[in-house]
């Protein structure tokens, strides 16, 4: 007789846990990255990183959420000495074509800085006022058909075209309003000075206006070499090989070793108008203070702002945990939830920067004690971070709690540093396009760019004299310690994000408040404190208010100048059914 066997269908496999999320180091991040791309690429971005970091000793770094501003320090200082070595031999063939062609090129100089005005009076907005738009263009166009007649002046001139005529025009006519000596050649024109201007002297000018060429040309192409090599997404990360980073002498060595040493600080130091410089814009920051009320179906037990915080902790740090199989792992940022405490204080005080309490036996102490206090100047927050989009969009939800006079105070302050701008993200793509153009594109770009090229060089000169300037008498290195102005992260921030990332950051926000909110409900009931039959979710609003959907036997004021009253008896006995939406 047979066996029979009975079927087993087969049991589902547990899923395996997911992989931890991988983690970069701040200095190798692709928001350092593209901010140190920037330093070439924007040359007024490049001045605010020096003026603040560099400059400004007496400053402290403001906190660096996701990225390393030294080594953005360190890329800025390199690019502007890569710009001025540049910009001295832009000048020095500017002044030896000068010399060489009897001030023919001051005219070149003169209409190049006619163009620079123009742009000045247009300024920098994508859609500028008509009273800028119409004077910008008619200056504009008169300069670059002066600069067209003037080449082709000295063209006509370096051929030797036009032959003897008493009659000849100069090419200084109808320009500059000077009217050619009769009774010489096209070869041998009076120019202002008194003196001929040759066909050698032509040609001399034309060779110097193609090195000039060649210069612009060259200069870009070494700031293109650099994003597409040290700045590559693959040698990027390898900070030991940072040319950068190599030359570095005693001033920036300073200064980056004090940056290194303040930026990712629990403990922040910070001036009174700015406390969270560094973090981004506030996003709906809000106030919340329930009446705590006696359960007296349950055990009262004291309620600390400790108790509270080690209450909601745990809930925020399941948010790490997902459901994520072998074959589809979970790639959600949440996966790299950051949870720690920081103590913000104020800078005033201080008499050195370097007397910034940062020992770790100091912070612990100013932790513990700040934790419990309503604080005014010193105050504790359990701080909450996510960086999403490679470090480039960074959520911080700063929370803190206070219990006192039958009273729980909550206050929430979410922060958002909004991707870089857009013309760093696309430093790959120009660096690519750029060097893999034609010769006639690079000409194309190089050669309009030569009449401005002196006014330029001779801006970027003026202002390393005024840096220079300040650098010697402003005494910063012996001033008293600020707190920090600026963060060269929110200043290489754009406006805003895409629909896709502002989506991540509404979830972001709401899923850690509903945790927030979560875990201070657990702490009541724990405590022994009645809620009653309520639901609370808090939902962000435009105008940076919260809207409370429903409250039933609690007491709650939202807003800074808001009260607690009671507006309903309260419920005695526990409720089964409580619990946060």
């Amino acid at each position: 007789m047979g066996v029979s066997t009975a079927y087993v269908p087969q049991q589902p496999q547990p899923a395996r846990p997911a992989a931890p999320a991988p983690t970069t180091a701040p200095y190798a991040s692709e928001a350092t990255r593209l901010l140190c791309a920037g330093t070439y690429l924007d040359s007024g971005y490049r001045d605010e990183v020096i003026d603040e970091l560099y400059l400004n000793e007496q400053r402290i770094a403001a906190p660096s959420l996701g990225f390393d501003a030294s080594r953005v320090l360190a890329h800025a200082l390199r690019a502007r000495r890569l710009e001025l070595a540049w910009d001295g031999a832009i000048l020095g063939l500017w002044a030896v074509g000068a010399a060489l062609s009897q001030g023919w090129l001051l005219f070149f100089l003169g209409l190049g800085l006619q163009l620079a005005i123009a742009s000045w009076i247009r300024g920098r907005d994508e859609h500028p006022p008509l009273y800028r738009v119409v004077p910008a263009f008619l200056l504009r166009w008169y300069s670059r058909i002066g600069l067209l007649y003037l080449f082709a002046a000295t063209v006509f001139l370096a051929f030797g075209a036009g032959g003897d005529s008493s009659g000849s025009p100069s090419p200084y006519d109808g320009v500059y309003g000077t009217t050619s000596t009769s009774g010489l050649s096209a070869t041998d024109v009076l120019d202002p000075g008194g003196s001929t201007f040759s066909a050698l002297q032509a040609w001399l000018a034309l060779a110097v206006l193609a090195l000039i060429a060649l210069c612009v040309a060259a200069q870009r192409s070494q700031v293109t070499r650099s994003l597409s090599q040290e700045l590559s997404t693959r040698r990027f990360p390898d900070a030991a090989a940072d040319p950068a980073l190599a030359a570095v002498g005693g001033r920036l060595l300073r200064m980056i070793g004090r940056i290194r040493a303040e930026q990712h600080q629990p403990l922040i130091m910070y001036h009174e108008a700015r406390p969270f410089c560094g973090a981004g814009s506030a996003y709906d920051t809000w106030v919340l203070a329930v009446e705590l009320r006696p359960d007296a179906m349950r055990k009262q037990r004291p309620l600390t702002n400790r108790a509270v915080l080690d209450t909601v902790r745990p809930l925020l740090e399941q948010l790490r945990e997902s459901a994520a199989t072998g074959q589809f792992p979970v790639r959600d940022r949440l996966r790299g939830l950051e949870i720690d405490e920081c103590v913000f204080l104020p800078v005033e005080g201080l008499l050195r920067r370097e007397d910034a309490p940062y020992r770790p036996e100091v912070f612990e102490d100013h932790r513990r004690r700040a934790v419990e206090e309503g604080a005014e100047k010193r105050r504790h927050f359990l701080r909450v971070r996510v960086g999403g989009w490679e470090e480039e969009l960074v959520v911080s939800v700063f929370f803190r709690v206070h219990t006192q006079g039958r009273m729980l105070m909550l206050e929430v302050a979410p922060h958002v540093l909004t991707p870089v701008r857009e013309e760093f993200k696309d430093a790959d793509r120009v660096a690519h396009r750029y060097n893999r153009n034609s010769l006639l594109g690079k000409a194309a770009y190089a050669v309009p760019r030569v009449p401005r090229s002196g006014g330029t060089a001779l801006a970027h000169l003026g202002r390393l004299a005024a840096f220079g300037w300040r650098l010697l008498t402003a005494g910063n290195a012996g001033a008293l310690p600020e707190g920090p102005a600026r963060s060269v992260r929110e200043l290489g921030a754009a406006p805003r994000g895409s629909l896709f990332q502002e989506m991540d950051v509404d979830r972001y926000l709401r899923t850690v408040q509903d945790r927030i909110a979560h875990g201070v409900r657990a702490a009541l009931l724990e405590a022994g404190y009645q809620t009653g039959e309520f639901v609370q979710k808090i939902v962000n609003i435009s105008n940076g208010g919260v809207n409370i959907e429903s409250v039933e036997d609690s007491t709650f004021a939202v807003g800074s100048h808001a009260t607690a009253t009671s507006g309903a008896e309260p419920q005695k006995g526990a409720d089964g059914d409580d619990r946060p939406a």
